[in-house]
């Protein structure tokens, strides 16, 4: 089932986020959980998911960005694409970013984007795959030095 995630989903995010980039689970704290609220309560902000017998697999994020250009229409950001090591393969994660599809062209956003650091001709080709290109834009990163990268 894709859904959007709900408030009583976070530490299965945050152990799903184990598969992407994160090397621990952060403790609890207010600020996790401010973090946590305000994403929830964004309504620009999708946390979409791929349950699976009642355990997340699979994930993106969506966020629709307001914008003056392109005859004032939004565009949305594509982030945090993961999937579960064991669940791999399966389709979990297109089926995510064809949920983030479905609300950009809701919300009337004229373009959608992601940036990977991966560098795998398998990655590559999954986003290919799922309707993204690299010839059209060239992505730019300028790391804040907080310490996490």
């Amino acid at each position: 089932m894709i859904r959007e995630a709900s408030r009583n989903d976070l530490q299965q995010m945050l152990e799903l986020y184990l598969y992407l980039h994160e090397d621990s689970i952060p403790e609890d704290s207010p600020r996790l959980q401010d973090t946590w609220n305000s994403i929830i309560n964004d309504e620009n902000h999708h946390l979409i998911v791929c349950e699976i017998e009642g355990r997340i697999v699979a994930s993106c994020v969506c966020v629709v960005i307001p914008n003056l250009t392109r005859g004032v229409k939004p565009y949305a950001f594509i982030e945090n694409v993961v999937t579960h090591e064991a669940y791999r393969g399966k389709g979990y994660a297109t089926a995510c970013l064809n949920y983030a599809k479905e609300i950009a062209e809701k919300n009337n956003c004229y373009k959608m984007m992601l940036l990977t650091g991966s560098k795998e001709e398998a990655t590559l080709n999954f986003y290919r795959n799922a309707g993204y290109n690299s010839a059209d834009k060239t992505a730019f990163i300028q790391w804040i030095s907080t310490g996490n990268r």
